[in-house]
């Protein structure tokens, strides 16, 4: 990545790709989307540091956003869109009624009253910041807890930083092709910056400028994937610079641990270093393969299925995740369960039982909700998109809503 790189090498920096998807790409979104159900099931810490899912999953957009943004900017903001908000429609019209039918008054709640708080239910429609929501509410007949809604709502985070980071894409790969260094590592200093608290931001345009600085330099390292600039850089000094960036983040997190510990969701700095180094070596050692190779071939279709219904899993596993208290509660009426001994027994396993139970909750959402990804793409909708008939015939997989070019 030097500045002769911009005058005149774009098309040869990118090596040639055998057509179709890319799996190892494919697995490593899965990967992500799984990591992060665990998380908000288990809430453990150590699997922000263990598979930091979050700078995976925008370095991987930033790659196809690359690929896209061979096309008109505006056509591929316009597509991307398209893309985005219709499954998060579908979300609000679930969840806003669910909110006001537990008592959720927007007049009346101090953080959201008066017309501003009515503006903000404009991110339900396009994320362009935080959508409101009560920190306390009720539910019908009482069936979850009264937080319910800020851990339905609060992962939507992801979507305004991605909304974001689409919008900025045209500026950020012109930068980027100019000046490829000083793209890559500006947000890394501005996640200095504001991690540090040298600059304090308040309100949602801190967050907003917090998102940007901790998963920034992700972005634009799809960037790099995909235009071969990562790829020049010799394997050696990648990965070894990785590592001590990857050693700093660690280093800072360990004193400035936050309520929940070694959680670098709370440590931005650190996620940001963390992030950025893990996601050099993932795509450093990219094999770019066709096909899922040996027993990994056995998780072909959960691999396709889920980055076919990448946004309905993301958008509906936090709640689908506290829908299994209530179905857990029904094995208390159980006769066979009825002594102190099988109580305690239930009692010890819950989220053993809350694990079992979210996969079959989140295939019917699949089910339920998911082929409106489909008909935003402009595709025949589909219940079950495992790519089961496209490999019988041996036709590659469609694109999905996010790896679209």
């Amino acid at each position: 990545m030097t500045q002769d790189y911009a005058a005149g090498q774009r098309e040869a920096a990118a090596p040639p790709k055998a057509p179709g998807r890319d799996r190892y790409l494919d697995l490593l979104r899965s990967l992500a989307l799984v990591r992060v159900v665990l998380y908000h099931l288990f809430g453990w810490a150590w699997l922000t540091v263990l598979f930091p899912s979050m700078g995976v999953m925008f370095a991987l957009a930033g790659s196809l956003m690359a690929r896209s943004l061979n096309r008109p900017a505006l056509s591929v903001i316009r597509g991307r869109l398209r893309r985005l908000l219709p499954p998060l429609w579908a979300f609000g019209a679930v969840v806003l009624p669910l909110m006001f039918a537990g008592g959720w008054k927007l007049s009346e709640d101090p953080d959201h009253s008066g017309t501003w708080g009515l503006l903000e239910l404009v991110n339900y429609v396009v994320p362009i910041g935080a959508p409101p929501y009560p920190w306390e509410t009720g539910f019908p007949k009482d069936l979850l807890e009264s937080t319910w809604a800020d851990q339905a709502v609060g992962p939507l985070w992801y979507l305004r930083a991605y909304l974001w980071f689409v919008l900025l894409s045209p500026l950020l790969l012109w930068a980027f092709r100019r000046v490829p260094w000083a793209t890559l590592l500006a947000p890394l200093a501005l996640a200095a910056v504001v991690g540090t608290g040298w600059v304090t931001i308040p309100g949602e345009l801190g967050n907003a400028v917090t998102d940007f600085a901790v998963y920034g330099s992700c972005w634009v390292l799809g960037f790099a994937h995909h235009e071969g600039a990562l790829a020049k850089v010799p394997r050696y000094l990648a990965v070894s610079g990785s590592v001590l960036v990857m050693a700093f983040g660690l280093w800072w997190a360990s004193g400035h641990q936050g309520p929940d510990g070694w959680d670098l969701n709370d440590i931005p700095l650190a996620q940001a270093a963390w992030s950025f180094g893990f996601v050099v070596i993932l795509l450093q050692y990219s094999p770019s393969w066709q096909e899922l190779p040996g027993r990994l071939a056995r998780w072909d279709k959960l691999v396709t299925l889920s980055n076919n219904r990448a946004v309905t899993i993301y958008l509906w596993h936090n709640l689908l995740i506290m829908a299994t208290v209530p179905i857990i509660d029904q094995a208390y009426n159980l006769p066979f369960l009825q002594s102190d001994r099988a109580v305690a027994a239930l009692d010890a396993t819950d989220m053993v039982w809350m694990f079992v139970l979210v996969w079959p909750l989140i295939g019917a959402a699949i089910v339920a909700f998911g082929w409106i990804e489909d008909l935003a793409a402009k595709r025949r909708p589909r219940l079950w998109p495992n790519g089961a008939k496209k490999r019988r015939t041996q036709r590659p997989a469609p694109a999905t809503p996010t790896q679209e070019a």
